[in-house]
């Protein structure tokens, strides 16, 4: 476990951001980009300045990682959200605001989009009352999401709530705590996004 927090946090500080990849970490001050805000290795300063391609890339990955989706399902992400009518960009942060592992993250239910996707995998989430086990599922508004009754009595979800109060739900989400269920109440907006994303930069990308 120690060498996986190493690992992320030599991840967000290479990318030079926090990619909220470790929970409530990543809101402490224990959090290794606001220690230590340079890249991983002896020579990190002396690094040339990333332009052009290389910037376009950095953010897709970074927009990758943050939400934890594999580039096939990246790249069909955004082949939908040009289809749809709108801001490409906007679009597609939108879609992946909606995934279902998202969603549970964003409510509270898990201290990470990585715990929020076994809780998914595992059975564990009800969306209107069926049992959802894909974590890319897309809620739609006026969807009530859920938990089974194994998971509420789960030590690591009372831990996730309790130490998410601070974090704030989104206002396109909302929660009903004492109950421990979350429902959809309108389209994510660019507004609701708060993660330093640029996401012109990956529409210039694969715009190529």
């Amino acid at each position: 476990m120690a060498r996986y927090h190493a690992a992320v946090c030599r991840l967000c500080r290479r990318e030079g951001v926090k990619l909220f990849l470790k929970g409530d970490r990543c809101f402490k001050e224990k959090c290794a980009v606001e220690k230590r805000n340079t890249p991983p290795g002896q020579h990190a300063r002396r690094r040339g300045k990333v332009k052009g391609y290389g910037l376009q890339l950095r953010e897709k990955q970074k927009v990758k990682r943050i939400y934890g989706v594999l580039e096939r399902q990246f790249r069909n992400t955004f082949h939908e959200a040009d289809r749809l009518r709108g801001v490409t960009g906007e679009n597609l942060l939108a879609l992946l605001e909606k995934r279902l592992d998202n969603v549970v993250f964003r409510l509270g239910f898990a201290s990470s989009r990585k715990q929020a996707r076994q809780w998914v995998s595992h059975g564990h989430i009800r969306v209107n009352g069926r049992r959802v086990t894909v974590p890319n599922f897309r809620v739609k508004v006026g969807d009530e999401v859920t938990l089974s009754p194994d998971l509420t009595k789960n030590v690591f979800l009372q831990a996730a709530v309790e130490s998410s109060s601070g974090r704030g739900v989104p206002e396109w989400l909302r929660l009903d705590a004492e109950n421990l269920k979350g429902s959809v109440v309108r389209e994510p907006q660019r507004t609701d996004v708060t993660y330093p994303i640029e996401e012109q930069l990956i529409v210039e990308l694969y715009s190529k």
